[in-house]
């Protein structure tokens, strides 16, 4: 044991003389780059869901004479998977054609802003419509909230991601069983949403008839999410507007993690419970985007239900 431990030091030794005074991404033609990336793609950071390659997390990456070595970047220094990464990446490495040799340096960036969320092809602003509760007018908030910029000539999208009750179809009536168009095309799964009104549609309600509930545990729901952001051919919008399901949760974070969104906008009614919850949700987006060091607006809040107006004008407060 102790002779395998001379012999570890000795190679790594060895590795970082051959390797500290060469710049960064520099090969001297005896492995194969590309190969590495593939190998390394195999990865995932398993909070955000995607590879580490995909993700920017490759850093400083340089072979000389079968040996190779780089840096994976993390966005925090806390990462619970940090030495499963190290480890994982070397082994993967290891097996490619030429490579005798690897060094992997775990590094972090806290200090700055890191985006780490790929953009949506063609969509230029991404808005999420939140609640902290159900039942406060949050979908059809979101309806209304997609015609009025169609109306105005914006190129809208709008998805329904609420599975606790994916109602949007209903509202721009779209009939039970009537599903988006889908092909596979070079190994990749596209999805064509419905056009209704001048707005590109697709909902979670289009995975299930209309009348079954949606019973999935968290994964399944983060699953769902990136497939409709990622998959689905939206082409080139002015706004994606993403109805939530009310609450604080998987969903939530999962597109937090996954798409840069320009802002939120949460809905409430008057009553005091319902006050309560839109500031949670407030504070959900505000904690989230603290811990991945980036920003989420909160656009503006909408209290649904203010009042009721008789016949006669006048307004009656009865909801709170």
């Amino acid at each position: 044991m102790t002779q395998r431990i001379i012999n570890f030091l000795c190679v790594s030794v060895s590795l970082w003389f051959i390797l500290k005074d060469m710049n960064p991404e520099e090969f001297d033609g005896t492995v194969d780059k590309d190969a590495i990336m593939r190998a390394l793609n195999m990865i995932n950071d398993p909070d955000l869901g995607r590879s580490i390659v995909e993700l920017g997390f490759i850093k400083n990456l340089r072979a000389c004479g079968g040996n190779v070595a780089f840096d994976i970047e993390l966005t925090t220094p806390a990462c619970p998977v940090k030495d499963q990464m190290h480890e994982q990446a070397i082994d993967l490495v290891k097996q490619i054609e030429g490579v005798q040799n690897v060094a992997v340096n775990m590094t972090s960036r806290t200090r700055q802003i890191i985006d780490i969320r790929g953009g949506i092809p063609g969509v230029k602003n991404t808005i999420a419509v939140a609640a902290g509760k159900g039942g406060v007018g949050k979908s059809t908030t979101a309806v209304n909230l997609a015609l009025a910029l169609a109306d105005s000539g914006a190129k809208v999208g709008l998805l329904d991601a609420d599975i606790h009750g994916p109602s949007i179809p209903i509202m721009l009536g779209i009939a039970d069983g009537e599903m988006p168009d889908g092909e596979e095309e070079d190994g990749v799964q596209k999805i064509y949403p419905l056009d209704r009104f001048g707005i590109k549609l697709m909902s979670v309600g289009f995975l299930t008839d209309r009348d079954s509930p949606i019973i999935w545990r968290g994964p399944m729901v983060g699953k769902m999410l990136t497939t409709f952001l990622q998959s689905v051919v939206w082409g080139d919008l002015d706004y994606l507007i993403i109805d939530l399901p009310p609450g604080t949760g998987d969903v939530q974070l999962t597109l937090i993690q996954t798409a840069p969104l320009s802002g939120a906008v949460i809905v409430t009614t008057p009553e005091a419970v319902a006050g309560e919850d839109v500031i949670r949700a407030g504070k959900m987006f505000d904690k989230i985007g603290q811990t991945l060091n980036i920003s989420v607006p909160i656009l503006g809040v909408v209290e649904n239900m203010s009042w009721f107006e008789s016949p006669d004008g006048e307004r009656h407060y009865i909801f709170g």
